[in-house]
C-alpha cells in the first residue's frame, strides 16, 4: 500500500517506486535558500542535481534491502522517497538471525559500493576537505561531495538502534545467543539510551538531533512492543482468539447504513458478502472517509477494502497478527473448510493479548 499524495516513478526490479508530495517542498527550500544567499543560477542547478543524485543512491541503498529480502522469499510492496530518507515496506521482516543480518546490511553495503565506485573518478589534492562545501556545489566537488555523503549515510545507518539498519544488525547478532523478543528489547534499550543522548546534544548544538532522538526513541519502542506481542502470540491459532459473530454487510448496502450500523454496535470492522462469498472489508475509517466525500447513498462497494486477508482457523495467529500490522489491515475473515466462520480484527488481538499476558502474571 503507497502513503497518501505518492508519484509513481515507475519499477525496478519490479519493485514500484514512489516519491511523495513532500520531496517537492525540499527541491523549493534549496532553491530558495540558495537564492537567498544569492547564490547564481548555475549554483541552484549543481544543488538541486545533487540532492536528485544522492536520493538516487537512497533508492538504490532500499533497493539493497529489497532484493536481499527477495533471497528469502520475501516481497517488498514499494519504495516510497521522502524528504528525510527512504522507506522499503517489505511483506515482513526476516525472523531467521542470518537472514536478518543479510537483509539489514545490504542497504549500507550499497552506499559503500557507491563510494568505492565513485573513488577513482576524484582527484584528490591538498585542500580536497575545504573543496566539500555542500552549500557551493560545482563539478569541482560534486563527486567527492557525493563519495563523503555514500559513506556518511552508511556510518549513520549503522547506528544500533532501530529503526535504523544498525538495530537491525545489532537485533540479529543478539538472536544467535537469545530469544528474538529478548534480543529486541535489549536492541531497544541501546537504541533508546543513544536516542536520549541524541536529544540531549541536540539542544546545545543541532535542533536537527532532536527530531532524529524522538524518531528513534519512538521507533525502538514500536519495534519493542511488536517483538513482545508476537512473543505473547507465540504457540497460539487463529481459533484461540477469533470473533464468531460476524458483522456482516452486503456490497448493495449503502454508507448510510453502514454509519447507522457503525452507531448501533461496539464493531469497528464489517465483512463484506455477497452469494459469491466475502468480497471485501470495510474499517470505521473508510466508512468515515465515504461520509465525508459525500457518498451516503453510495453502496458498500465503493467504499470497501477489495485486497483483504483470509485466515484459517488453524492459522497461526501470531503470524496472522504480523501480516496484518505489516500491511495495515484491520481487520480479515476467517475461513474454516472455505466456509466463513469468524472475523479477527486489531482490537480483539489487542484484548486478547491483555488477557494472555495477565494470566502468564
Amino acid at each position: 500500500m503507497k502513503m497518501k499524495y505518492s508519484l509513481s516513478l515507475g519499477r525496478v526490479a519490479g519493485i514500484q517506486i514512489f516519491v511523495h508530495w513532500t520531496f517537492l517542498i525540499l527541491i523549493g527550500w534549496i532553491v530558495y535558500s540558495n537564492l537567498k544567499q544569492g547564490l547564481s543560477t548555475v549554483d541552484i542547478i549543481w544543488s538541486v542535481l545533487f540532492i536528485l543524485t544522492l536520493f538516487a543512491c537512497v533508492t538504490a541503498h532500499e533497493l539493497g534491502h529489497a532484493l536481499a529480502a527477495k533471497r528469502y522469499n520475501i516481497k517488498t510492496r514499494n519504495i516510497t522517497l521522502l524528504p528525510i530518507g527512504g522507506l522499503a515496506q517489505l511483506e515482513s521482516i526476516p525472523e531467521k538471525p542470518k537472514e536478518e543480518l543479510v537483509v539489514a546490511l545490504a542497504g549500507p553495503m550499497v552506499n559503500i559500493i557507491i563510494a568505492g565506485i565513485l573513488f577513482p573518478f576524484i582527484k584528490l589534492s591538498p585542500n580536497v576537505i575545504e573543496e566539500m562545501d555542500l552549500r557551493r556545489l560545482s563539478h569541482h566537488n560534486f563527486l567527492f561531495s557525493l563519495m563523503v555523503v555514500n559513506i556518511w549515510l552508511a556510518v549513520f545507518n549503522m547506528i544500533p538502534a532501530f529503526p535504523m539498519d544498525g538495530g537491525r544488525v545489532f537485533r540479529a547478532l543478539l538472536s544467535f545467543k537469545f530469544e528474538r523478543n529478548v534480543a529486541t528489547r535489549i536492541a531497544a534499550s541501546v537504541g533508546q539510551l543513544l536516542a536520549v543522548g541524541f536529544v540531549f546534544i541536540g539542544f546545545f548544538y543541532n535542533p536537527f538531533l532532536v527530531f532524529i532522538g524522538i524518531f528513534i526513541f519512538l521507533g525502538a519502542q514500536a519495534e519493542a512492543q511488536f517483538a513482545e506481542a508476537r512473543s505473547l502470540l507465540k504457540g497460539y491459532t487463529v481459533s484461540d482468539a477469533f470473533m464468531r459473530d460476524v458483522p456482516l454487510l452486503k456490497p448493495t448496502d449503502t454508507i448510510e447504513y453502514c454509519s447507522d450500523r457503525l452507531l448501533a454496535s461496539q464493531n469497528k470492522n464489517f465483512i463484506i458478502a455477497d452469494e459469491r462469498g466475502v468480497v471485501g472489508t470495510l474499517s470505521r475509517d473508510e466508512i468515515i472517509k465515504a461520509l465525508r466525500e459525500g457518498k451516503f447513498t453510495n453502496p458498500v462497494s465503493d467504499a470497501m477494502n477489495r485486497d483483504f486477508i483470509s485466515l484459517q482457523v488453524n492459522s497461526s495467529l501470531e503470524e496472522a497478527w504480523a501480516t496484518m500490522q505489516t500491511t495495515r489491515k484491520t481487520a480479515a475473515p476467517v475461513f474454516s473448510a472455505g466456509q466463513l466462520v469468524g472475523m479477527i480484527d486489531t482490537e480483539n488481538v489487542a484484548e486478547f493479548l491483555m488477557i494472555s499476558e495477565a494470566r502468564n502474571k
